[in-house]
């Protein structure tokens, strides 16, 4: 894929606004940290995608393994309890939905033969959750009481231009008020998606064009703070639609691929955001360790459930 500077120039003209920068913690390189979830208590849950590991980061830094799943996870989403779901593959690379409990143990929700997939995830209702499938170009709905999934949506504009491209499609996704946003990476949109009062969904609107987002999220007044993978950044897009970019490669966020707000006390202005380092388009030093960067953006986030 060459290096950056081959990438469309997609965010050469827009404003920088460094926000303050802290790395929590850092990971070997080639370590691929794909999702995150923050506890009321500060803890930092984080994937590590391609060993199959969550992993628990304290407040100030200490990293230990929470749980282990047989293949591969990606998203990461909290229970009304305090669980964790988590997306990804299994040991059979068929795509499953596990249940990680406080205490590390794991068990396999469901698995979906019918996904290709899966990917960032999100809660619609108390049971319920949205999860992206990155291939097939749809969203699945996820009922971890029943414990079921269905197709939420399937519609092009969440799918890959063509099946060759690597890149994922749809990818992140989140609520906010009466709308689903969602990044398709690979066609470099934003998304959003009406939701109706039964929770269905309406005909997807392309709310951003040329926007490289990994996963995401919103504060409460609606600016969505996200994670650009390729182009080492992050970026807040206001409801008004306009960019500016509040932490680059300096800030160490090189390969960033998902964004969370703190939980607990002194920390719900913050962004913590996970990274793999470069290693899907390394920078010109060559791939570097993942990291846990928290961002401090000064505006509280927006309420997952």
């Amino acid at each position: 894929m060459g290096n950056s500077a081959g990438l469309p120039p997609i965010y050469a003209d827009k404003p920088i606004e460094l926000a303050p920068a802290k790395v929590i913690a850092s990971f070997p390189v080639n370590t691929f940290l794909e999702n995150l979830a923050l506890a009321p208590d500060g803890t930092i849950f984080v994937t590590n995608h391609e060993v199959g590991e969550i992993l628990r980061i304290t407040p100030d830094g200490n990293q230990q393994i929470h749980a282990t799943v047989e293949g591969k996870v990606s998203g990461l989403a909290f229970t009304t309890n305090g669980d964790l779901v988590a997306t990804g593959w299994n040991a059979d690379s068929i795509p499953a939905v596990s249940l990680v409990k406080s205490d590390g143990t794991v068990e396999t929700l469901l698995t979906l033969p019918d996904a290709i997939f899966l990917n960032g995830i999100t809660p619609l209702s108390d049971t319920q959750y949205l999860t992206a499938d990155s291939y097939r170009g749809a969203i699945w709905l996820i009922d971890v009481a029943q414990p079921s999934g269905s197709i939420w949506l399937e519609h092009p504009m969440l799918a890959r231009s063509n099946s060759e491209s690597a890149f994922p499609a749809a990818n992140g996704l989140k609520r906010f008020g009466d709308f689903l946003y969602v990044s398709n990476t690979e066609k470099m949109l934003l998304l959003r998606i009406p939701i109706n009062s039964t929770n269905k969904p309406g005909e997807p609107e392309i709310f951003v064009e040329q926007t490289n987002i990994d996963d995401f999220a919103f504060d409460v007044e609606g600016n969505l703070y996200g994670a650009t993978h390729i182009y080492n950044s992050v970026v807040r897009i206001a409801s008004d639609r306009s960019t500016t970019i509040i932490a680059q490669a300096e800030s160490g966020v090189i390969g960033s691929t998902a964004v969370a707000f703190g939980q607990s006390e002194g920390e719900r202005t913050a962004i913590y955001v996970v990274t793999n380092g470069g290693m899907f388009l390394p920078p010109p030093t060559g791939v570097v360790p993942a990291n846990v960067v928290r961002l401090e953006v000064g505006k509280t986030g927006y309420s997952l459930i």
